[in-house]
C-alpha cells in the first residue's frame, strides 16, 4: 500500500521497501522534483529494487521528466519490481482565483531561483565535459597530425622538384632554339618552328582549362599538383583524410563551445533579448 499525505504543504509518499520490508517516507517538492528523480530516490533507498516505473490510470507509462505536481493531480500506478500499487492522491482544497494566481507566481519564482542557483553547477559540469572531449580529440589527432606533416613534407618536396624540372626544360628549350637560330639555321627557318611551339603551348593551356575548369595560373597549378601528390601519398600511407577533417571540425566546434561557455552571460545573450530585459 502506498499512501500520500500533505505535511507543511509538501506531499509525503509512504511506501513499503521490498527488500528491507519496512515502510519509508519520501517528501517531494512537486514544483521542481520529477518522476525520474523520485524513482531514483526510491532505488537509492533500497538497493534490491531493480525496476521502478510509474503508469497512468489508462496504462500508459509516465515520462521521467514529468513533474511530480502533474503526477499528483490524478490516480496512477507505481510498479516496484513485480508489484503494482494503485495510488490515489488526496484531493487538495481548491484555491480562489486570486490565491491560485499568487501560487502560480510563487511557483514560477521558485523555479527561476532553482535554475539560477544551478547554472554555475551546470556550467562547471559542461566545461568539464568539453575539456574531456578536447583531450580525447587531441589524443586522436596527434598521430594523424604527425603523419600529415610527413606526407606534406614529401608532397612539398615533389612539387618543388617538378617546378625546377619545368624551369630546366624551359631553359633547355630556349637554349636549343637560340642555338638552332644563330649557329645552325637562320631566323627565316626557325620562325615557323617557334610559331608552332607557341601554338602547341596555347593548346596545352586550353586543354588544362577543359580538364580542370580553371585558368592556368601558376599558384593554382602548384596547389593542384601538391594536392595530387598529397592524396596519392595519403593513400599509400593509409592516411584517412576524411577522418582527419572530421576530427578537426569536431575540435574546432568544441573549442568554440568552450569559448562561448566561458564568456560572461550577458555576452552570450542575443542583442534583442538584452534590450528586452533592459
Amino acid at each position: 500500500e502506498v499512501t500520500i499525505n500533505y505535511r507543511h504543504g509538501l506531499p509525503v509518499i509512504t511506501l513499503m521497501l521490498p527488500t528491507r520490508s519496512e515502510r519509508c517516507q519520501f517528501t517531494v517538492k512537486p514544483v521542481v522534483t520529477t518522476v525520474g528523480a523520485f524513482l531514483q530516490d526510491v532505488q537509492r533507498e533500497d538497493k534490491g529494487i531493480e525496476r521502478a516505473e510509474v503508469f497512468a490510470a489508462d496504462g500508459s507509462k509516465v515520462s521521467d521528466a514529468t513533474l511530480m505536481e502533474v503526477l499528483l493531480m490524478n490516480d496512477f500506478k507505481l510498479v516496484i519490481n513485480s508489484t503494482a500499487y494503485s495510488v490515489s492522491p488526496p484531493v487538495k482544497d481548491k484555491l480562489s482565483s486570486e490565491h491560485a494566481t499568487e501560487m502560480e507566481d510563487i511557483k514560477s519564482l521558485v523555479h527561476r531561483l532553482f535554475v539560477a542557483l544551478h547554472v554555475e553547477d551546470h556550467q562547471i559540469r559542461k566545461e568539464r565535459e568539453l575539456l574531456q572531449k578536447l583531450d580525447h580529440l587531441k589524443g586522436e589527432l596527434l598521430p594523424l597530425e604527425q603523419m600529415k606533416a610527413r606526407i606534406k613534407d614529401s608532397a612539398d618536396a615533389k612539387t618543388s622538384r617538378l617546378l625546377w624540372v619545368g624551369l630546366a626544360l624551359m631553359s633547355t628549350q630556349g637554349g636549343a632554339l637560340a642555338w638552332l637560330t644563330w649557329w645552325v639555321y637562320s631566323w627565316d627557318i626557325m620562325e615557323p618552328v617557334t610559331y608552332f611551339i607557341t601554338y602547341g603551348s596555347a593548346m596545352a593551356f586550353y586543354a588544362y582549362f577543359v580538364l580542370t575548369k580553371q585558368d592556368y595560373i601558376y599558384p593554382h597549378a602548384k596547389d593542384r599538383q601538391f594536392l595530387h601528390y598529397f592524396y596519392r601519398k595519403s593513400k599509400k600511407q593509409h592516411f584517412n583524410v576524411e577522418q582527419y577533417n572530421k576530427l578537426k571540425d569536431d575540435l574546432a566546434e568544441a573549442e568554440e563551445s568552450l569559448r562561448r561557455l566561458r564568456q560572461p552571460l550577458h555576452l552570450r545573450l542575443p542583442i534583442q533579448e538584452i534590450s528586452d530585459k533592459d
